[in-house]
């Protein structure tokens, strides 16, 4: 189980006030780099990269792979370190003038990869990661891998991972004789047995807020076997499998949760759960601190995790990736970039990352890996471990414009919380996406 400071760790791109510079080499890896002999497009031995990335605790734990790098190799590797909004507007306005004074980027995937690639902002990393066997690109989770992957090229390597769970009171399943649902059927079954609003508790909290809900509903559809958009990329949300996919989540709040459930997100939602006032909490395992921390919790020792439970297309949930490293397309030191990509990233600093920083991995290896796994709980361990067998790659609708079509996409859920008309509204919505899908082409 997480310690209550080092757990605290797993809570994505924390905000600071500005920039955050650090000078870093790294610990422990692949012997034989050549990052230190290889030449800038002056022709100059490369003595140094600097990368722009998240405050996250990925970026994190290199504070602390410091010197071996630079022994290594003879590369300082520079850190500038930004809150995420900070961050995308301080990478937009540098990749535009085609800067060249940083050569790696951390980057969120689903928010900018589709508008960098699009812009010639991304280097294609898809020989560089496929070339060498010893570093195993395989070994990447398969969902984590088609994450960072766009028409067939791959931008950036998955530092981080992310994924829908059930987090549930395991005193009260056990005192009505309940185990974890396995099914989403058992779930809208045990959410209402356990829902006794008259003594405080509520049978469910989720995200029901029209925008931060969108992204907890993804794991609902595609366990009924829907999408936001279909295989040739349409807008979806009107299908039979996604109306009944809406229906269920908006239903859970409608009956069980509790009352203002469509202004909350994650703050407001994951506090009913840790004050112990909802049976069950739905939503991503990065906050599984926010439920181990004794001074903020009071189910601390009645947490439970399990697995997105199936529907009829089976137990299928997001594994996403919030932060990628990817190579400055305007880089004058790229094969420098890659050598310290490859490097951070392998199965020994992965192992490390995973098991001293408490930086949820992509590596497969390492979540298999008990040592290196024993700092996270065994629950979520043990969901990680089969990941592959259901993770599904992305959490939200698939374009640039992803903030105007995760509101429209919301509407017919928070229809859904309001007892509406939730056929009516998805077959709206679906129009107005595909009016969006449509603007992008």
């Amino acid at each position: 189980m997480f310690s209550s400071t080092r757990a605290k760790r797993i809570a994505l791109a924390a905000p600071i006030a500005g920039a955050l510079v650090i000078s870093l080499a790294a610990c422990g890896g692949a012997s034989g780099t050549s990052a230190g002999s290889d030449k800038a497009g002056d022709g100059k031995k490369v003595t140094d990269l600097t990368i722009i990335a998240a405050n996250s605790p990925w970026t994190a734990g290199l504070k602390t792979l410091a010197a071996d790098y630079k022994k290594e190799t003879g590369v300082t590797v520079n850190i500038q370190a930004y809150g995420n909004e900070q961050l995308n507007d301080t990478l937009k306005v540098k990749l535009n003038a085609k800067s060249s004074d940083f050569d790696i980027l951390g980057y969120q995937v689903q928010d900018v990869m589709r508008e960098f690639s699009r812009n010639g902002w991304l280097e294609d990393m898809t020989k560089d990661v496929t070339s060498d066997s010893s570093w195993n690109w395989k070994d990447f989770q398969p969902a984590a891998r088609d994450a960072v992957q766009l028409d067939g090229k791959v931008y950036g390597v998955p530092v981080m991972t992310e994924r829908q769970i059930v987090y549930y009171r395991t005193d009260l399943l056990k005192a009505a004789g309940l185990e974890a649902p396995k099914t989403l059927e058992e779930l809208e079954a045990d959410v209402a047995k356990l829902n006794d609003p008259a003594n405080g508790v509520y049978g469910i909290a989720m995200r029901g807020s029209r925008v931060p809900l969108v992204t907890q509903l993804s794991s609902f559809l595609y366990s009924y076997g829907a999408d936001f958009q279909d295989k040739k990329g349409k807008a979806s949300l009107d299908t039979p499998q996604a109306i009944k996919a809406i229906q269920l989540y908006g239903d859970l709040l409608h009956k069980y949760g509790p009352p203002g459930s469509t202004n909350m997100g994650w703050v407001e939602a994951s506090a009913i759960f840790a004050q112990g006032k909802a049976a069950f909490y739905i939503d991503a395992d990065s906050q599984a601190y926010t439920f181990l921390d004794k001074q903020k919790s009071s189910v601390v020792d009645t947490v439970g995790f399990a697995q997105f439970p199936a529907g009829p297309a089976g137990s299928k949930f997001y594994n996403i990736v919030p932060q990628t490293i990817g190579i400055n397309a305007f880089s004058t030191k790229k094969a420098a970039a890659w050598d310290f990509i490859k490097w951070v990233s392998n199965e020994k600093n992965s192992k490390w990352l995973l098991s001293k920083a408490t930086v949820p991995v992509a590596r497969q290896s390492a979540w298999d890996d008990s040592t290196a796994a024993a700092s996270f709980p065994a629950g979520i361990v043990k969901i990680i471990r089969t990941v592959s067998d259901h993770g599904v790659g992305h959490d939200r609708p698939q374009l640039e414009q992803v903030a105007a079509a995760r509101d429209i996409v919301g509407g017919p859920v928070v229809t859904a919380i309001e007892g509406g008309d939730v056929k009516a509204d998805a077959k709206s919505a679906n129009s107005k996406f595909q009016d969006l899908l449509n603007s992008e082409k």
